[in-house]
This record gives structure tokens, sequence and C-alpha cells, in this order.
């Protein structure tokens, strides 16, 4: 069973791509990916795979913050609360 996407996982690439392995995911993002989830990697063959599926993508997003000039901390958006009509009034 192989876990590898056929389109590769282009990390910080865009807001909307996720990988998937069982119950866990990585979810893009252009300024943070998100990990979600679970995975069970067994003693055998077939954890051994889900492994080295697992570290490609974690190299990807590694290759990829060590190829740019990072800043110390991503800003961080607060959007302003705003008010809408209530529906059920």
């Amino acid at each position: 069973m192989s876990h590898t996407p056929k389109i590769p996982f282009r990390p910080f690439a865009d807001e909307v791509s996720v990988q998937t392995f069982g119950d866990f995911s990585f979810e893009n993002g252009t300024t943070r990916i998100a990990l979600h989830g679970s995975v069970d990697v067994t003693r055998d063959r077939a954890g051994l795979e889900r492994a080295r599926a697992l570290r490609q993508v974690l190299d990807a997003i590694v290759r990829q913050l060590e190829a740019e000039d990072l800043p110390q901390a991503v800003a961080e958006t607060v959007q302003a609360p705003t008010i809408v009509k209530n529906p059920f009034a």
C-alpha cells in the first residue's frame, strides 16, 4: 500500500492542499502548515512504508524552510469582529 501522493505536496504553496495518511493530515498554508489527527507506525513493513512517507513530507517542509530567508516569527493577522444580523430574529 503506497502513501506517496501522485502530485507532490508542495509546502507553503497554497491555502488548499492537504496530504493525508489515514487519520493524519498536513494542511497546507502560505504561512503555516497545520498537522492534525493521529497515525500509527506499526513495527512491520507497512509501518516502515508509512514512516518513510511521513518523513518524505516532513523533509519537503524542512527543505522549503531552509531555502528561505525566514523572519523570526510569522506576523499574526487578527481580523476585527463584525456584527451580523441575527438570522433567527
